[in-house]
């Protein structure tokens, strides 16, 4: 299996900044696309940002100009960096990867989440 651990969120004031981590394991395999989501309280699970084998990077328009996503190959690590945070960035975020696992085959995997709240 395909597991993930995320880092790096935590409670910040509004227009302050965090950033998180994502670091996946597994005996061999490879990664195809990796990215991060966001969940609201009470609302669907949405893409903020994904990037790709290329380093293509993708953004919804809720994070474009303040976030930004960027990943270490050899670390198998996907990182976003938040800021100018505001008060509706708050929620948990989950790190997902896609790609293929030599033991196992095609895998999606998700990360448990990691909470964010930005204060007012």
């Amino acid at each position: 299996q395909v597991h993930l651990v995320e880092s790096g969120g935590g409670v910040v004031q509004a227009g302050g900044s965090l950033r998180l981590s994502c670091e996946a394991s597994a005996v061999v395999f490879r990664i195809n696309t990796m990215g991060w989501y966001h969940q609201a309280p009470g609302k669907q699970r949405e893409l903020v940002a994904e990037i790709s084998n290329d380093d293509s990077a993708n953004y919804a328009d809720s994070g474009k100009g303040r976030f930004t996503i960027s990943k270490n190959n050899t670390k198998n690590a996907v990182y976003l960096q938040m800021n100018s945070l505001k008060p509706e960035d708050t929620g948990v975020y989950f790190c997902k990867a896609d790609g293929f696992d030599y033991l196992n085959g095609d895998f999606s995997s998700w990360g448990p989440g990691i909470l964010v709240t930005v204060s007012s």
